[in-house]
């Protein structure tokens, strides 16, 4: 599946717009991340156990969006993007959208 996050894939024509697709999980993080994560937050700097909940969310959003878009006839999703909102303290949706689009290379 190509993906890209501009209109156009490079070297490729647009031959059919599909729909709009998307992929999304919901995570919450646990006792034992919040206990690291406070610990790394105290020292400062990069806070690896909630950089690691994070990268995870999203490849499981953009995993589900593959499939969305493959279940939709797709070989390319064009514009793709990410958006996470907080459902409630410490419970995370993370969505991956895009356009599905059959594209030919030219």
């Amino acid at each position: 599946m190509l993906t890209s996050t501009t209109n156009d894939i490079a070297g490729h024509r647009i031959v059919r717009h599909i729909a709009v697709v998307r992929g999304i999980t919901v995570r919450s993080r646990n006792a034992l991340s919040d206990m690291v994560g406070g610990l790394q937050s105290m020292l400062g700097g990069r806070v690896g156990a909630y950089v690691k909940l994070a990268e995870m969310a999203r490849q499981e959003a953009f995993s589900e969006l593959i499939r969305h878009a493959e279940a939709e006839g797709a070989n390319a999703i064009l514009a793709m993007r990410y958006d996470a909102n907080e459902i409630m303290p410490g419970i995370t949706e993370v969505l991956a959208y895009g356009t599905a689009v059959v594209v030919e290379p030219i």
